[in-house]
């Protein structure tokens, strides 16, 4: 279904109200237009520096604040979205649900299990929820790809595959920051590892784990996680802040293989194309074009009105948290060895 479908058309008084703190580029290229078409009404944008504000609340036809706490004083806001640092995060989740908003965190949403397992007693405690924001998910051609998995397509799975990796980019950027949350695990590595764990059972666990860091930049620019489950399916998930841009993930079979080869970041307009390859021959599946911004507004505007479905956002947030401090605990270990 293409996530156009369920957005509800809604007079802007019935809207659910949502403030951004946070001005990051993929607030204004991605979530800012995804609002604009979703149920929710966006009231206003909070940036440290008021000249920002004022420029992406123009844009966006919204108020605009200086200063993340005034936005969680302002009336009118039941949810936030937190496109901060990753190392900001745990922070103002905390206070955002401390204020009684509903709450989508940009991912890596926290760098501890415990800190997220603080995060949703919080969350439930108040009556809110917190999720984690992987728009990829949302996307239609993982449905797919779950579909023909579950018809039999390839057989019995047997192995799953993810790499994300970018080129280079300016080292004085935030994702190169150790003291911001920077590194290749937590700004790339997070994508396979999360989309992993839709193939592998609940009994998901680290097998293996490297991190290539380098000494100038004090952050770890690739890596590799071998993941595992009881029933003996592995998950191999790649990534890295220096090489040939990748963005895949392939599942193979006893019967056969099949690979999305725009996996994590499909733009809107684009049509992902599935390649199922059984007996040396190949068929293709055209997934439709779909704003995977707009369908996580979608679901997070769902778990905003239905208390019913924060559980698996709560759940899916401690067990990615789990998984991903325990690949970097196990490299680490494994690097000072």
């Amino acid at each position: 279904m293409d996530n156009e479908d369920l957005t509800p058309v809604l007079e802007p008084e019935q809207r659910i109200g949502i403030g951004i703190i946070g001005c990051a580029d993929i607030a204004v290229r991605r979530a800012l237009p995804a609002i604009r078409r979703s149920p929710f009404r966006l009231v206003a944008v909070a940036s440290r520096s008021q000249e920002k504000a004022d420029s992406v609340a123009a844009e966006a036809g919204c108020a605009a604040v200086e200063g993340y706490e005034r936005l969680l004083e302002l009336p009118g806001i039941d949810a936030v979205y937190l496109p901060l640092p990753n190392s900001e995060h745990a922070k103002w989740a905390q206070r955002a649900l401390e204020a009684g908003k509903h709450v989508l965190v940009e991912k890596p949403a926290v760098s501890a299990e415990e800190t997220a397992q603080d995060l949703v007693a919080l969350a439930e405690e108040r009556g809110r929820v917190v999720m984690e924001n992987f728009a990829f998910l949302w996307h239609p051609q993982h449905g797919q790809a779950q579909s023909l998995l579950a018809d039999g397509a390839i057989g019995a799975l047997r192995c799953f595959s993810g790499s994300f990796g970018i080129p280079p980019t300016d080292p004085c950027g935030i994702k190169y920051q150790a003291n911001l949350g920077g590194g290749a695990l937590w700004e790339v590595g997070c994508y396979p590892v999360r989309a992993a764990q839709e193939y592998l059972g609940p009994s998901a666990r680290v097998l293996g784990a490297s991190l290539r860091l380098d000494p100038e930049l004090g952050v770890d620019i690739s890596g590799a996680a071998l993941l595992g489950d009881d029933d003996g399916v592995t998950a191999n998930c790649s990534f890295g802040l220096s090489h040939d841009y990748r963005s895949t993930y392939e599942l193979w079979g006893s019967e056969g293989r099949l690979v999305l080869d725009w996996a994590f970041t499909a733009s809107p307009t684009s049509r992902p194309v599935l390649r199922l390859q059984q007996k040396g021959r190949e068929r293709q599946f055209l997934a439709p074009a779909s704003d995977q911004f707009l369908g996580v507004f979608a679901a997070f505007h769902g778990a905003v009105r239905d208390p019913a479905a924060r559980a698996e956002h709560h759940h899916d947030l401690v067990r990615q948290a789990g998984l991903m401090s325990r690949i970097r605990a196990h490299a680490l270990r494994e690097d000072f060895q």
